[in-house]
């Protein structure tokens, strides 16, 4: 028996938030009470623009005009009139920039796209009402976009930093998710403005609160995911389903967890662990093999041939990824200066290295005692109680059961099982040239203080149901925004060339649905 999602569509999540409610796009209005306030858009900004202007400004917006900017003459020229061509564009077409040039005697105002430092100068000033929450929330429905790929494309838009936005956990690329997102000072009309522009995104359900949101604030996440390609009986289906509801999945971290390409992000937490900051610096910039972008590909072989930061970035159109900020940081502070240029990557970017590390050791070492100890708790395992980890005796491993224990991440404040498991812990870090008594890092923010995981997840809210299609090409999953355009849902066939599997779960934060999936399929696979 066998299945796969072979679409971005056939991963739908949406968040669940800390008061437990599962985050959808259901509205896309902007609140009532500033629509009348806002001083950002009126009609009289439509009517500025002729018909084929608004055209042209649309198609460069959308970056499907081949030209890299739209010239509009000023007609009976004043500084009055050239103010309100600026603010239409500017308004009616967000991520647009203008300028104003003369031409044969004539003033003409160009539209293009911002780029570089004009994307990130601070934003034009607006009048805040009082009364209204700092903070715009709203709900960020994307399609095949990671959550940091599309807040630096709103940001770039909105002509704001990206660290204007706050979220309460990211989320994967290749799936269709929905999430909330705050932004300050920004308001519900000028985000909602984007949804004319912006593919693969849509904004909604406005609101204005007085507070951002913080990372780990949600409960966990919902998932409803689709098996193409199932064969087997529905027997076979109901035993592999009712396994994961009853008794769970190992709760191992998901290969995004380690990065996508062909350096996985352990190894450089493994090198900053180790105090072996050459290799940080030769593991994020050296060629590597697989596919790449094209200009990444170039600033690597760059800085293979010469190792000149400045000539390595010259080859990066886009400065804002890791490669081009630890660039930065070698040609401002030298290459003899590689922790405090390694810091001009921002800091959640340079922790996830050292808690990739952490994560790889946990998968190892659970695999290990599962290997030893299966799916029972034994002595010498741990348990929690409280927020402290207790080693069970003999008498206590048969009151308890292996959904109690617990096994912990590296770090200077956890202990160890006191089974084999537990030495496994200090053979791997020492074959890695690291001391299990000395975790603390002379930089602070790469000191490990480690935690507990939980060995076994039981989702919750576990459903299913087996599907016929003959198109493999035809959506499965009904999204948010095919409700809202009131687009009709998949029709399941009673007979067709196709079974599927479509199920839905909900997982606690910081827990992979897709350990959870790959589960499911290698039990068909031995069924």
């Amino acid at each position: 028996m066998r299945g796969f999602f072979c679409r971005y569509s056939d991963f739908v999540v949406h968040e669940i938030n800390k008061e437990g409610r599962t985050v959808r796009l259901d509205d896309l209005c902007v609140p009532a009470d500033v629509e009348e306030e806002s001083p950002e858009c009126s009609s009289t900004d439509s009517q500025t623009l002729t018909e084929e202007q608004k055209q042209q400004l649309e198609e460069l917006q959308l970056f499907k005009n081949k030209e890299a900017s739209v010239a509009i003459e000023v007609q009976e020229d004043s500084k009055e009139k050239r103010t309100l061509l600026h603010r239409a564009v500017k308004t009616l077409y967000p991520g647009l920039e203008t300028k104003t040039e003369d031409r044969d005697g004539k003033k003409f105002i160009v539209a293009y796209h911002a780029a570089g430092k004009t994307a990130l100068a601070a934003p034009r000033k607006h009048s805040w009402p009082k009364n209204r929450g700092s903070f715009c929330h709203f709900v960020l429905y994307k399609e095949n976009k990671d959550t940091m790929d599309a807040i630096n494309l709103l940001s770039k838009f909105l002509r704001v930093r990206p660290n204007m936005f706050s979220y309460m956990g990211t989320k994967d690329k290749r799936a269709v998710t929905v999430q909330e997102i705050a932004v300050l000072k920004i308001s519900a009309e000028r985000l909602s403005h984007l949804n004319k522009c912006l593919m693969n995104l849509k904004l909604g359900n406005f609101s204005y609160k007085k507070h951002p949101l913080k990372l780990g604030e949600l409960q966990g996440n919902h998932f409803t995911v689709v098996l193409r390609n199932i064969s087997g009986s529905e027997e076979q289906v109901e035993q592999a389903m009712t396994s994961l509801r009853e008794t769970g999945f190992i709760n191992y971290y998901g290969m995004q967890r380690f990065g996508t390409t062909a350096v996985p992000t352990h190894r450089v937490g493994r090198a900053i662990l180790q105090n072996n900051w050459k290799e940080v610096v030769d593991l994020i910039l050296k060629p590597r093999p697989g596919a790449e972008k094209g200009y990444l590909v170039k600033c690597r072989e760059e800085w293979a041939r010469s190792q000149d930061p400045e000539a390595a970035l010259k080859k990066l159109p886009v400065k804002r990824c890791v490669e081009g900020q630890l660039l930065r940081g070698l040609a401002k502070y030298g290459k003899n200066n590689i922790i405090t240029a390694f810091g001009l990557i921002p800091r959640n970017n340079r922790l996830m290295y050292i808690h990739s590390y952490q994560s790889y050791i946990w998968n190892c070492m659970v695999s290990k005692r599962m290997e030893a100890f299966g799916l029972r708790a034994v002595e010498g395992d741990l348990v929690l109680r409280g927020s402290s980890a207790h080693v069970l005796s003999a008498d206590e491993a048969d009151k308890h059961s292996l959904h109690d224990v617990v096994m912990p991440l590296p770090g200077f404040d956890v202990i160890y099982p006191t089974h084999s498991v537990g030495g496994g812990y200090r053979d791997m870090l020492s074959a890695d040239d690291l001391d299990i008594e000395h975790m603390r890092h002379k930089v602070r923010d790469y000191s490990l203080a480690g935690a507990y995981r939980r060995i076994l997840i039981r989702p919750r809210d576990v459903s299913w149901e087996l599907i016929q299609y003959d198109d493999p090409r035809v959506p499965l999953v009904h999204t948010d925004v095919e409700k809202l355009e009131n687009a009709p849902a998949p029709v399941y066939l009673k007979e067709g060339k196709y079974g599927a599997l479509k199920m839905e779960f909900s997982l606690p934060s910081s827990t992979y649905a897709t350990m959870a999936v790959k589960i499911i399929s290698s039990r068909f696979k031995s069924l």
